[in-house]
């Protein structure tokens, strides 16, 4: 099914249940998430529950004269909008809701974390033919998207449009070699990479949800080939070892080590000079800076100067050299991490490498697109909010960058429209929302369940289905799928 008719598909369906005639759909609907919603979380039965109640809706659909004459198209559409409107509803209670899955989406974004610090291509029997480490970013950068969504069909088509980048890629790549077209031995292995370096956050609970809470009739052919390679993968990785990527026991484990001691911001080497033997143990033991803070100010005062005292005497006593390595300690300021890492980049033979994974460092503007504004405001963000963490850290300022006319009026604008929003928010409805105001139950979208009893049961204060704010932001999420068009079954690339 196309984008577009996705797209027109969940309209049609949301235009339908604001008819009067759909009031016993929308009662339905509405009972149905709140007595979900008081149950105590338990997987499978969630799951039977879920499926059960889509099963019969679609069913009902067919009967009903709102759909009388419509193609197995338009009735599919139903189908999904209910689907994206349920689970959106029950996302918050459904995902990732036992601790079980919890603790195995942390320890599988640790592994991933790790292994994605050493591990090569080559590790993973990847061909130098269909090695495309360039191009694999738009794959990861697809799976990454992954948590953006909530229905479970929009997390099932991030996986697709990764699947289907990789297996043009290596089509594309089999082709300009006269290789033989790629099978599941050249795809498996490249899908694995893309995953550990891309390493999108509760990756298991995702993809249980998918399978939990994806129409399960609708889970089939290539959507169904595509997905059962992501569940492989994560199994994969699971399970990685030093003879799962082809790698000696000693240096899999050795590469481990320094991968952790990378990410904790730790160096093994220096904690191996100061603690041997427990000699320089006092310069950097964190006892020594964890004072109990509810001592006396002059106990701490005292304290504090036996403790300068005993660091002199000791300093004192020190071999030759051993003072050198106390300059570690010393934070450096933004300035010297700065000129030193230039120092080592402009040395080293490789730094084209490191540049690898910034794909818009050496764009101009003409290569930009409209898709590419999101990730490059995003990565803005969170550039700026690490350099200026980085600057309160070791106390210095964080210098401003001016601000652009552009940036100027673009808040000038903001302001005035979100003035104008105001005051349109206080105009009725359009003659839709009355429709549904007519009808004698109602789903309201950002509304939780508690809120049910409190609402008066005359016709006032009735609230349509899905809002037009509502409305438009989940067409919106169908349109940012599959950005660039393309037809497959979920709407992928």
């Amino acid at each position: 099914m196309e984008t577009a008719d996705v797209f027109l598909g969940l309209q049609d369906f949301l235009e339908r249940m604001r008819q009067p005639t759909a009031a016993d759909f929308v009662k339905s609907i509405k009972s149905f998430i709140v007595s979900f919603s008081n149950n105590a979380p338990d997987p499978e039965r969630d799951s039977a529950a879920v499926q059960d109640f889509f099963a019969q809706m679609e069913m009902d659909f067919r009967a009903h004269p709102l759909w009388a004459g419509c193609s197995e198209e338009e009735l599919d559409s139903a189908g999904e909008g209910l689907e994206k409107y349920v689970m959106t509803k029950l996302f918050p209670r459904v995902f990732a809701s036992v601790p079980d899955d919890v603790k195995l989406d942390d320890q599988l974004y640790e592994k991933m974390a790790l292994v994605q610090q050493f591990i090569r291509p080559e590790n993973l029997d990847i061909k130098p033919t269909f090695q495309n480490e360039t191009s694999w970013l738009l794959a990861q950068k697809e799976l990454q998207k992954i948590n953006m969504y909530k229905a479970p069909r929009d997390k099932l088509v991030c996986i697709l449009n990764c699947c289907k980048v990789i297996n043009n890629l290596l089509l594309n790549a089999s082709v300009a070699s006269n290789e033989n077209p790629p099978g599941a031995d050249e795809f498996l292995p490249v899908l694995i990479y893309v995953t550990l370096k891309a390493n999108p956050p509760q990756l298991h609970s995702n993809l249980l949800y998918i399978q939990r809470y994806r129409r399960q009739s609708r889970l089939v052919g290539e959507t169904a080939y595509f997905f059962t390679n992501m569940l492989s993968v994560e199994s994969f990785i699971s399970n990685i070892d030093a003879n799962s990527i082809s790698m000696d026991e000693t240096e899999f484990e050795k590469n481990m080590e320094t991968a952790r001691a990378l990410l904790s911001g730790l160096s093994t080497d220096l904690d191996s000079q100061y603690n041997q033997s427990g000699q320089y143990a006092g310069y950097v033991h964190r006892s020594e800076s964890m004072e109990p803070r509810h001592q006396p100010l002059n106990a701490n005062k005292d304290s504090a100067q036996h403790k300068s005292s005993e660091r002199k005497s000791r300093a004192k006593n020190m071999p030759y050299g051993a003072k050198d390595h106390l300059s570690f300690s010393k934070i450096p300021s933004l300035s010297d991490l700065e000129d030193k890492g230039a120092t080592i980049l402009v040395n080293d033979d490789k730094a084209s490498q490191v540049f690898r994974e910034y794909p818009y460092l050496f764009a101009h503007v003409g290569d930009l697109t409209l898709n590419d504004v999101e990730d490059l405001l995003n990565n803005y963000k969170h550039l700026v909010f690490k350099y200026v963490c980085l600057s309160k850290g070791l106390g210095v300022a964080a210098p401003s960058l001016p601000v652009s006319s552009s940036q100027t009026e673009f808040h000038q604008h903001a302001e005035t429209a979100k003035q104008q929003d105001h005051s349109r928010a206080i105009e009725p409805n359009d003659e839709v929302s009355n429709d549904i105001n007519r009808n004698d139950g109602s789903l309201e979208p950002n509304d939780e369940a508690s809120n049910d009893t409190n609402r008066k049961d005359d016709g006032s204060n009735k609230e349509p289905l899905i809002d037009l704010d509502n409305l438009q932001s989940l067409l919106s999420q169908d349109q940012a799928v599959a950005p660039q068009g393309g037809k497959h079954e979920e709407s992928s690339q």
